[in-house]
């Protein structure tokens, strides 16, 4: 066995963990990053980017109808082999030599093969070659290796051989039907653009589209999938499932059946912790981590855990922000420095705490941040809802002929500040952000009255919203 020491060693080469190992070689750390995939990880390959080019096609052939004067030029349908094609040359046709290159030119070394923690600060490595590189670490273990496809225990579901989110992202092909398990962001997204491939999909949500979010959410998209020629089935759920030559079979709660050519299930997700070594450092293999807001686990002085892992958002946007602040705060204590631990301070992912923004790419599209009215009303908060329809501002009628979207402020009655947002239409993504600087910067609506949305778009929803609420 060859042994190796570096200040730092990263176990998981995804966006997470490339930028808890960047910004500690920033600061002035040796890294290693061990990855037994393709570096550029889930994000990459098989989620945010692929399902995002499966997306785009249909949504822009849908908005290109909802237009007089373009829906003209439109003569045909989705070219399912091009929009695969578009998605293969984005993720690079799974080849990671670039995001190798990446790394080499920011001084981060890589080890490819298989990571288990062997105890404190030491990392073991078992290569593809079956070569082992033992790892120390002086200063600290990063463990970003994510979240993966839950299964549930459903009697013949694993034998039927199901796609999760990674096939259904790495098609080579669309299938003639689909089946979808699960209302979620990955189930609905997925039913959206096999929908718009010609697939006939059935998508299966015992307790509804999108929970979680404010309740019009789920049913605006629902009414949309169901337009774009799914079928969606709630308040059923899935109670066995097996396979013949004529597809797959899914039996449901209500005694009627689904039989699809693919199966889709997506219905959570589970930490990559199982075969990880924990238990060398007395913590549950196979468990999330729980950390605090360094993203240092909980009772040690050494171990950190970033991004999907920590259970904390499940979301890479948010895992990066994660590990920026891991990485900084990493390097300042490996230093002697200063670590800011305030509650905005330089050393801490506090925006994981009701400051969260997500996207689910359908079509309309759903943007929120914050808290929505029932979670606001159990933390206690005096509150007063805004809804608006946002094919009532001028930025809509411009932009579709048939524009469709709702927008709910969450205002603090007491502190006059928004503390959630959420937006249903098309294109609403680019709106997040500024609710995202209202929020986390807990802007005073007096404030807000003189940021002024630009004349036409959608932004004026901002303008609405004050208006509704009155002036201070």
């Amino acid at each position: 066995m060859s042994a190796r020491e570096y200040d730092l060693v990263v176990i998981g080469a995804g966006p997470v963990g490339e930028n808890v190992a960047d910004r500690a070689v920033q600061g002035g750390l040796r890294v290693v990053i061990v990855e037994s995939e393709l570096v550029g990880g889930e994000c990459s390959y098989w989620a945010c980017m692929p399902s995002k080019a499966l997306l785009r096609s249909g949504a822009v052939l849908r908005a290109a109808r909802a237009v007089d004067g373009a829906k003209q030029a439109v003569t045909g349908e989705v070219d399912v082999a091009a929009t695969l094609a578009r998605r293969t040359g984005m993720t690079h046709d799974w080849n990671d030599s670039s995001q190798v290159e990446w790394l080499e030119s920011a001084g981060i070394d890589l080890v490819r093969g298989h990571a288990r923690i062997a105890g404190r600060k030491r990392v073991e490595v078992t290569r593809p070659g079956g070569e082992v590189v033992d790892l120390i670490a002086t200063h600290a273990v990063a463990v970003c290796t994510g979240s993966a496809a839950l299964l549930p225990n459903t009697p013949g579901l694993r034998e039927i051989e199901p796609w999760t989110s990674r096939e259904a992202t790495s098609a080579r092909s669309a299938p003639a039907s689909l089946a979808i398990i699960g209302g979620g962001v990955v189930g609905c997204e997925m039913a959206a653009a096999y929908a718009s491939f010609g697939t006939a999909v059935t998508l299966i949500a015992r307790s509804g589209l999108l929970g979680g979010m404010e309740p019009f959410a789920g049913e605006m998209v629902g009414e949309a999938l169901t337009a774009q020629g799914a079928r969606v089935l709630t308040g059923v759920d899935v109670v066995s499932a097996s396979r013949d030559a004529s597809g797959r079979t899914l039996t449901l709660s209500d005694g009627t059946s689904v039989t699809a050519e693919e199966v889709l299930v997506a219905t959570g997700r589970t930490p990559r912790t199982a075969d990880l070594g924990l238990e060398s450092v007395d913590l549950t293999p196979g468990s999330w981590l729980d950390v605090d807001d360094t993203m240092l686990v909980r009772d040690t002085d050494w171990l950190y855990a970033v991004g999907d892992v920590n259970h904390r958002a499940l979301l890479t946007h948010q895992g990066k922000y994660q590990a920026r602040a891991a990485g900084d705060v990493i390097a300042a204590r490996a230093r002697g420095a200063h670590v800011d631990t305030s509650r905005w301070g330089a050393h801490v992912a506090t925006a994981d705490h009701d400051h969260v923004p997500q996207v689910t790419f359908t079509d309309p599209e759903v943007a929120s941040i914050g808290l929505t009215a029932e979670r606001a009303e159990a933390a206690g908060i005096n509150i007063r809802v805004l809804d608006y329809d946002l094919s009532w501002v001028a930025g809509a009628a411009t932009a579709s002929d048939d524009y469709r979207g709702r927008a709910r402020a969450v205002i603090d009655r007491e502190r006059e500040v928004l503390v959630g947002a959420t937006f249903v239409g098309p294109d609403v993504a680019e709106l997040l952000h500024s609710a995202t600087i209202a929020i986390v910067g807990e802007v005073p609506l007096s404030r807000l009255w003189h940021a002024v949305p630009s004349y036409p778009t959608v932004s004026e929803v901002w303008l609405r919203w004050l208006e509704a609420y009155g002036r201070p």
